[in-house]
């Protein structure tokens, strides 16, 4: 019975987003013509599996739209268009209607039901990730020329209000694709990626193709488990942007340095790398340049989240300088420091560290990622 009331309802919601104007299926191939243009694109190994097109998921179904009047000038709701199973039947003329206490039980189930029924929609939106080429840049050095392909990374199904981005050139995706397929060999057996060409490598139709295929093949990558996890995929992304960071601090610009430890914590956090070494680096970096700009609250806030990381890794090397930092933040703040100073002098009666750890700082600026 309840299967089959879900079942119309769900029906009763579609059809809502229908009526309301909801785009034609058919469509869709005017709309984005690239699909079929990669079906008949052999020359740069594309993959016709996977897109890079961004792509919205609508929300019609958190829309409950009223109905037009009854015949006999009552409103209907959606739930009474349910069936006789849910209302009970009735004749024509109204003799045979359920008693008022039936209807109102009858409408909370309705109610109830469509709560659930939005709840599961919600909970089934997948949270994929998109990369998507917004520009590719030809650039000239004094020995060299090359493209430089500026991808973001976007969560779709919902509104990314901090996209993340990274350039890179053909280079660097080969050097990514060469260690992916000596490390994982037979996962990356399907996983297509685009030849060199000896010319007309600047040709903006090549550009075009590379744009699309590079996508594709990060697409590719990241829908498998083995390699999305993997130190040479993750810190293709982000990698870079934590080295840059670490030199911009050395010559103290502390802005350029927030900027770039800003958008390597999106690119950790969209690819869901939030639990490494190199995610607490990131929040060191951040803590760092937050209080050098004089911007304690948010310099608070990141020690105060590195601290709920190493909440059970007592011999790390990072937490007693972010515990030091959070007792120094807390004290100019005037919020409670008393936590985080017990735990630092647990540490130094435990022999873990001396009695001035290094800081955050001396960390970052003695210690560059290699």
């Amino acid at each position: 019975m309840a299967s089959r009331i879900l079942h119309r309802l769900r029906h009763a919601l579609a059809g809502e987003g229908e009526r309301e104007g909801l785009p034609d299926c058919g469509s869709e191939a005017e709309e984005f013509p690239e699909s079929s243009e990669l079906e008949d694109d052999d020359t740069e190994g594309l993959s016709t599996r996977l897109s890079g097109t961004l792509s919205f998921t609508s929300n019609d179904e958190d829309e409950v739209t009223e109905e037009a009047a009854a015949p006999h000038g009552t409103r209907q709701s959606l739930g009474e268009d349910l069936g006789p199973e849910l209302l009970g039947e009735a004749s024509e003329d109204g003799e045979h209607a359920p008693p008022l206490a039936e209807r109102q039980g009858s409408n909370m189930l309705t109610r109830q039901l469509q709560e659930l029924w939005r709840k599961s929609r919600g909970s089934l939106v997948p949270q994929r990730l998109l990369f998507e080429v917004t520009s590719a840049d030809v650039v000239n050095e004094r020995n060299s020329k090359y493209v430089l392909y500026t991808i973001y990374l976007i969560r779709a199904g919902q509104f990314d209000k901090a996209p993340a981005s990274i350039a890179r050139r053909y280079s660097d995706f080969e050097r990514l694709n060469r260690h992916l397929r000596h490390h994982f060999g037979s996962d990356m057996a399907g996983v297509s990626f685009p030849r060199k060409r000896l010319r007309r490598n600047f040709a903006a139709e090549t550009i075009a193709k590379r744009s699309r295929a590079f996508e594709q093949f990060l697409s590719h990558l990241h829908s498998l488990p083995e390699i999305r996890r993997s130190a040479e995929f993750l810190e293709f992304f982000f990698l870079k942007d934590l080295q840059g960071a670490q030199r911009s601090m050395c010559t103290g610009m502390y802005c350029e340095a927030l900027a770039t430890w800003a958008n390597a914590h999106r690119l950790q956090d969209k690819l869901g790398a939030c639990r490494s070494g190199h995610f607490l680096l990131t929040l060191a970096g951040l803590a760092v340049c937050h209080q050098e700009l004089d911007q304690l609250d948010e310099a608070h806030a990141c020690s105060e989240k590195a601290l709920q990381l190493l909440e059970t890794q007592d011999s790390h090397p990072l937490l007693a300088p972010f515990l030091q930092t959070h007792v120094h933040l807390s004290w100019m703040l005037g919020k409670d420091k008393r936590q985080a100073e017990a735990r630092l002098q647990g540490l130094r009666d435990a022999g873990l560290t001396g009695l001035q750890p290094p800081t955050l700082k001396e960390l970052l600026i003695k210690h560059p990622l290699p």
